[in-house]
């Protein structure tokens, strides 16, 4: 995996949000920059440019000068703050961005010749703020542009991606999707809550919000519930998933990530097994009951 920095640009007056701490606006739970964030959670340093706030894992905070001085001072000042040999430049309001896109964008920025890769919107429109770049040309070309205007302030980010020999990366339509006003944050919150996404949006969020990192089978975990609702009884499902994460954070104390979502599989196989047995001894006690043959284990043994 490319070793890489993010530089997080969270500044911005927002002023068609009127005004609002748009990084804090929360969608799915979760506020903005924390879901910028957790798409990025590989980087060896991750600087987050405006100002200081909670977030859910550490950054490095810096501020652009003068504050308020726009994308490309803003990016000077976090780049001062890298060493890694490529950086990944983020706006904080990305609410769809995930590791698959940076993953490609670090693959394409790393192709010989290239000095960088930039995410394209589906209308083919360049988004220098979903982009990896080598930091080493980006350097050069900040600091040639600082010299020929006097400073990087109040100017725009085309004057760095016109210099600068950029692979275009076609990330589909949600990877680049920002919040810029109310309607672009209603719609992201109505996106993450069509049928198709929901669920995996919330176990995202659940995930984050608890500090876990783990691949989830959620059907394995869903088909678990099932059988535990149908054949123990209805609150028997909730009870049983909650036991058997338990069980497996047991089990694999101290275990990586993988270890920790085999002991998950190997707990939830047991207990469907046991809901099983526990259907299958149901169900015979029913037939029984109706009259039918008793346990043939009992037959001979003498027992009345």
């Amino acid at each position: 995996m490319t070793a890489y920095d993010v530089i997080v640009l969270a500044g911005g007056a927002a002023k068609r949000l009127g005004g609002a701490d748009k990084p804090g606006v929360r969608v799915g739970g979760r506020a903005l920059l924390d879901r910028v964030l957790a798409a990025c959670a590989g980087a060896a340093r991750t600087v987050v440019v405006g100002g200081r706030r909670a977030t859910a894992r550490p950054v490095v905070w810096t501020r652009e000068v003068p504050e308020g001085g726009g994308p490309l001072a803003a990016l000077g000042a976090g780049l001062r703050l890298t060493t890694a040999e490529y950086v990944l430049v983020l706006s904080a309001d990305l609410p769809f961005l995930g590791p698959r896109t940076v993953d490609a964008l670090l693959a394409a920025a790393g192709r010989t010749g290239r000095e960088g890769a930039l995410c394209t919107d589906p209308d083919g429109r360049d988004q220098p703020l979903v982009a990896a770049y080598r930091a080493e040309p980006l350097r050069r070309e900040l600091a040639l542009i600082a010299t020929e205007h006097g400073s990087l302030a109040g100017l725009p980010l085309r004057l760095l991606t016109a210099e600068l020999d950029l692979a275009r990366v076609e990330a589909g339509p949600d990877a680049a999707f920002d919040c810029d006003t109310w309607d672009d944050i209603a719609a992201a919150r109505a996106r993450i809550r069509e049928h198709g996404a929901v669920l995996d949006e919330w176990m995202t969020s659940v995930k984050n919000e608890l500090g876990i990192d783990l691949d989830v089978d959620t059907g394995l975990l869903l088909d678990l519930a099932r059988d535990a609702a149908h054949g123990v009884a209805r609150p028997a499902a909730p009870l049983t998933t909650f036991l058997v994460g338990y069980a497996a954070a047991r089990a694999s104390a101290g275990a990586g990530p993988d270890e920790a979502a085999a002991a998950v599989a190997e707990a939830a196989r047991r207990a469907t097994a046991l809901a099983l047995r526990w259907e299958a001894e149901a169900s015979a006690a029913g037939d029984t009951a109706d009259g039918a043959k008793p346990d043939a284990g009992r037959e001979g043994t003498g027992t009345p």
